[in-house]
């Protein structure tokens, strides 16, 4: 399908590669205070510059608010994914969504040579694809048209 072409390397460029991360010896309090600021689902967990898991609002809410734990103590490192699944800057937002859906994933850190250069969600595919969508209409009724 052409529509959803572009590799994940585009979507970043268009997106923006920053990053936010939060380590795993911060709480998760600290961790849900960062989400809520910067209005995103998840975050990378980085001890240096390894990639050790990602913490998501799904993690609080199944292994913190559920079991009636404290965000104020616990430690990132005791609710986060470790294993994590990645994605390269050479994959296309096709591969990637099928990766998500069959997974069951929300986010894929974007890996180059060991390092994380980039973290995408979802939403950042659907956006992509709305997007591509839009544009490949354009250029069909400028073709139409004659123009």
């Amino acid at each position: 399908m052409t529509m959803i072409s572009g590799t994940i390397a585009t979507v970043l460029h268009h997106k923006g590669a920053n990053v936010w991360t939060i380590s795993p010896q911060a709480t998760v309090f600290e961790a849900i205070q960062l989400l809520a600021q910067k209005n995103i689902g998840a975050l990378p967990v980085v001890e240096g510059s390894t990639l050790v898991g990602i913490f998501s609002e799904r993690d609080y809410t199944r292994k913190v608010a559920l079991e009636g734990k404290t965000s104020h103590t616990m430690k990132v490192r005791e609710v986060i994914t470790t294993n994590v699944i990645t994605i390269s800057p050479d994959d296309t937002v096709e591969d990637a969504m099928r990766l998500m859906t069959e997974k069951r994933i929300r986010y894929l850190p974007v890996m180059q040579a060991g390092q994380m250069i980039g973290f995408v969600s979802i939403g950042d595919m659907v956006n992509w694809i709305i997007s591509a969508q839009g544009s490949a209409i354009n250029q069909m009724e400028a073709y139409i048209a004659g123009r």
